[in-house]
């Protein structure tokens, strides 16, 4: 099994069980999800989003909301699923070859 797919255990493992995940393993989850989600989309070819409508934004928010102690267990349990289904649509994007075009509607 790849380091990918472990991830994506670890990701859903934790929404699942969200009441036995420290706060700190959440932080950690979230932002090595980030990374993750940041490099993948350089190899699949997806230049970054410079605005605030990027998800990676929403969960970098989230992680410092759970460091604040103002996330709720659904909006964690989101990041973290949410963040397991980007990386894995990356990785089926990355593994298969998909052409990725990006179309500026600005």
């Amino acid at each position: 099994m790849s380091a990918i797919n472990d991830f994506l255990i670890d990701l859903v493992r934790a929404a699942n069980e969200l009441e036995q995940v420290s706060r700190y393993k959440k932080i950690y989850l979230i932002d090595q999800a980030v990374i993750m989600i940041c490099d993948m989309r350089k190899v699949a070819g997806i230049p970054p989003n410079l605005g605030n409508t990027d998800a990676v934004v929403d969960l970098q928010t989230t992680a410092a909301l759970i460091d604040s102690g103002q996330a709720s267990d659904a909006k964690i349990k989101s990041a973290l699923l949410d963040a397991a289904g980007m990386i894995r649509d990356l990785h089926i994007a990355i593994d298969t070859k998909t052409v990725i075009q990006v179309v500026d509607r600005g």
